[in-house]
């Protein structure tokens, strides 16, 4: 059976989600291969979480680098990963720094490369990736003709699945290059926590827009997204009039969100929003304008002022909850 490569997206050996998605789609394709660089990378636990998931094998490597510069570190032990298992494909998560890693990984291995995924599926010519196209008014399927397809995978494309192998820890010589050392970190400054799931990771998104009115009613957004275990976003309006964090805006300049559930409250659905968040699995609207866009996309939505519906909304759902 062909062996697919899985980069494992870690925080001290703590896997995160994103990795465990990728390796259920993974099994689709072959068996996977997790390669899990830097500071905790070679723990038990972390060998165990993905064992679990279905990592036939765990290639580590631990080095000051990893943390100390920036992507090309990673690349280089990809490059060796890539080497040493001769993959049928590389899965990266989708984040920011996983495209430019796949980028960087794609030109040197003289590959093409597809981003953002939504789902994978195997075929006699090599796998066949889904995208979203066109603030997703098209969907494509695609497929890399060209050497060792690398492909980058949306956060919640696909439910993780648990599938127990033997996760055989084996360690990784990696060669750094001369461009490793070139983008030196020089501080970090820890995220301020709100105790909300990562927007790009939840499960369930709740966001406001410019019917919320101001930073003081994003309030109301909060309860119902804390009611709901869920990450709260932004539309552009909102963030750029200073009501919420940068760092929270859903759109084509934003983050792209692809959660189970997304409400959109006061958001009228303008194209740029609509290219963030187009792809949930399921989405609600509250807006008091019948004509606004974002009921062209809908699942369901609800024609009323957001200060009447939501608050409602939340107190039903701690109710039920208690």
């Amino acid at each position: 059976m062909a062996e697919v490569l899985v980069y494992v997206d870690h925080v001290d050996g703590a896997v995160r989600k994103p990795t465990l998605e990728l390796l259920t789609l993974a099994r689709r394709l072959g068996e996977p291969v997790a390669v899990a660089l830097g500071a905790g990378a070679g723990a038990a636990a972390t060998a165990a979480a993905l064992a679990e998931h279905g990592a036939a094998r765990v290639l580590t490597h631990e080095a000051a680098e990893y943390a100390d510069y920036l992507v090309v570190p990673k690349v280089d032990a990809l490059q060796a990963a890539a080497a040493q298992v001769s993959p049928a494909a590389v899965l990266v998560p989708s984040s920011a720094e996983g495209k430019e890693i796949a980028a960087r990984l794609a030109l040197r291995l003289g590959s093409g490369i597809i981003t953002d995924a939504v789902d994978l599926e195997a075929s006699e010519a090599g796998p066949v990736a889904t995208q979203s196209a066109f603030a997703a008014a098209y969907t494509t399927r695609s497929r890399v003709s060209r050497g060792t397809p690398v492909i980058t995978v949306k956060p919640n494309s696909v439910a993780v699945e648990a599938a127990p192998a033997a996760g055989a820890v084996e360690a990784l010589s990696v060669t750094f290059s001369a461009q490793a050392t070139g983008t030196k970190v020089t501080g970090r400054t820890p995220r301020e926590s709100t105790g909300r799931p990562e927007l790009t990771e939840a499960a369930i998104v709740v966001s406001g827009g410019r019917g919320v009115g101001g930073a003081e009613s994003f309030a109301v957004i909060e309860a119902l997204a804390d009611s709901l275990g869920a990450a709260v976003g932004a539309s552009r309006a909102a963030v750029d009039a200073g009501w919420y964090p940068h760092t929270s805006q859903v759109g084509q300049t934003g983050k792209s969100v692809s959660p189970q559930l997304y409400i959109a409250s006061g958001i009228s659905g303008a194209i740029q929003h609509r290219a963030g968040m187009q792809t949930s699995k399921t989405i609600v609207a509250v807006n008091k304008d019948a004509e606004a866009p974002i009921f062209d996309l809908v699942d369901y939505g609800v024609v009323g002022d957001l200060f009447d519906v939501v608050p409602q909304l939340t107190e039903e759902i701690n109710t039920r909850k208690g």
